[in-house]
């Protein structure tokens, strides 16, 4: 089970550091992904990052300003967004997989509910 937090509003120019928790110790070949969905719009990829080694992944629109990161400790996930443009308005989602890094919606097996990001200009 995930739980994501840390949404809210912000103005444009701003921080905000969502968090997902889960729930079961994560093992192996782990992976844990944030994706948004835009009023309006079809739900898409923000970022995913492997628990083991580190590596990660994330869309064009979001590089130099978001950043995963993870913490073993805590079975948490991290997902700070700086410099927000109103286009980052979404819900954000947390998910989960085994297996490779991957971007698309259908290969994620475990999703948290979502948190609102509101970007105002």
């Amino acid at each position: 089970q995930l739980q994501a937090s840390g949404g809210g509003l912000v103005q444009a120019g701003g921080s905000l550091r969502l968090s997902c928790a889960a729930s079961r110790r994560t093992f192996g070949s782990f992976v844990m992904g944030w994706f948004r969905q835009p009023p309006g719009k079809d739900l898409e990829f923000v970022a995913a990052i492997k628990w083991i080694g580190g590596m990660t992944d994330h869309t064009d629109s979001v590089s130099g300003r978001f950043s995963i990161f993870r913490d073993n400790a805590k079975n948490t996930v991290y997902l700070q967004m700086d410099n927000l443009k109103p286009d980052d308005t979404a819900v954000y989602f947390c998910a989960a997989k085994y297996g490779e890094l991957k971007t698309r919606t259908t290969d994620y097996t475990s999703w948290g509910q979502g948190t609102l990001v509101t970007v105002s200009s």
